[in-house]
């Protein structure tokens, strides 16, 4: 602690505001919680007993609290420093020598471990238990993953030989997968490959499927059927021919793996930074639109920093007197302040996606905006 914080100031500081955001945290994680309980209580049923429910929804906490961790310090910070100047202990502070900047590094030191709790939340333990949890209700419900689609998910995969295997050629192969079982196995599949030209060569349709680990899949129950063009005198009127085949199992080299289908069932705001990365490689190599998982990435990266821009909107109230509001007036409006930025940073994205701006810009306005209103702010109430 002496460490990081080697001013007797700064470790007053973090202890009250550490104390504060832990019970804020914890009182807001559990609120969300009780109504994603009472929310799950419909889905009870079967196998699926009231135990399993309770399970399945504890284990999304980790998700949760990394989404509520900012607000959490916003209000919490704002309740400390409301405290601080009802009791002139921050009148002290200041005449002892801690003027704005002080107080901003102060906060960006506070903020670190944060930072790293959130990461920690949103990249690891978030997504684990988000995998761990769906996983119970799978089984115990002994439902699939399902697209938001009727025909199921679409994948765009790289071209190969017409067995299935061989090095990577010209042309394009679409993949559509009807529903994702547990342990990775996929039913209802279809695939149409085309040529560098569009035209089409085969089609597969398999009743299932399961990845093998060596980088393949294993299709059972597959016919296939390929299409070929006849030599003709006149190239505007082409002949094809079409045989089926029929393989009771058919080994297929694809870079389309479980990961990437699993990814394709959920909203890239989910998804951790490196399965986004991961994911937009994947697109980019078949060239696809990135732009909606770009702007997720760079908010990814960017929203475990917004906590040091919510503990700099809250230090303007340190500086507010007794006589501009009660504690409870000023920890209301770092409520409505907190919210207001959530629906900004909501509201941004979905214009930068709709506006094609460029994700990182899109990612950064929102938080660079209300860092600049702390700045303001501190700049007003300290020539009050």
């Amino acid at each position: 602690m002496k460490l990081l914080f080697p001013y007797i100031y700064e470790r007053y500081l973090a202890r009250q505001i550490y104390a504060a955001f832990g019970f804020i945290l914890f009182a807001l994680v559990a609120l969300f919680l009780f109504f994603d309980i009472l929310s799950e209580l419909g889905s009870v049923k079967g196998q699926y007993t009231l135990p399993l429910a309770l399970l399945h929804v504890l284990l999304k906490a980790p998700s949760r609290i990394s989404e509520i961790i900012p607000i959490a310090g916003l209000i919490g910070s704002i309740y400390v420093f409301a405290m601080l100047a009802s009791q002139s202990e921050f009148t002290i502070l200041r005449i002892a020598g801690l003027d704005i900047k002080r107080g901003l590094i102060t906060l960006a030191k506070i903020s670190i471990p944060l930072i790293v709790l959130t990461l920690v939340m949103s990249e690891w333990a978030g997504p684990y238990a988000e995998r761990l949890s769906d996983a119970i209700r799978m089984k115990a419900l002994g439902s699939a993953y399902e697209s938001q689609f009727r025909t199921g998910v679409w994948v765009k995969d790289r071209l190969r030989d017409e067995d299935g295997s061989g090095p990577i050629r010209p042309g394009v192969r679409y993949v559509n997968v009807g529903k994702i079982e547990k342990d990775n196995e996929i039913l209802n599949v279809r695939m149409y490959e085309f040529d560098d030209a569009y035209r089409l060569l085969s089609i597969r349709t398999a009743e299932s499927g399961r990845f093998d680990h060596s980088g393949t899949w294993i299709l059972d129950d597959v016919t296939e059927t390929r299409f070929k063009e006849t030599k003709q005198t006149d190239p505007l009127a082409p002949v094809y021919t079409a045989q089926t085949l029929t393989h009771p199992i058919l080994t297929l080299e694809s870079e389309v793996t479980p990961q990437i289908l699993s990814v394709l069932l959920i909203s890239p705001e989910k998804m951790s930074i490196i399965s986004l990365s991961r994911f937009i490689d994947h697109l980019q190599e078949n060239r696809q639109d990135t732009h909606r998982h770009a702007i997720a990435f760079w908010k990814k990266v960017i929203y475990p920093f917004t906590i040091f821009v919510m503990l700099s909107l809250a230090l303007p109230f340190a500086y507010l007197k007794v006589r501009a509001g009660g504690v409870g007036i000023k920890v209301f409006g770092g409520i409505m302040l907190g919210m207001s930025f959530q629906l900004f940073n909501s509201l941004f994205s979905n214009v930068g996606l709709l506006g094609s701006w460029p994700p990182v810009l899109t990612a950064m306005t929102p938080a660079f905006l209300y860092f600049l209103l702390a700045l303001m702010g501190l700049r007003w109430v300290s020539k009050a």
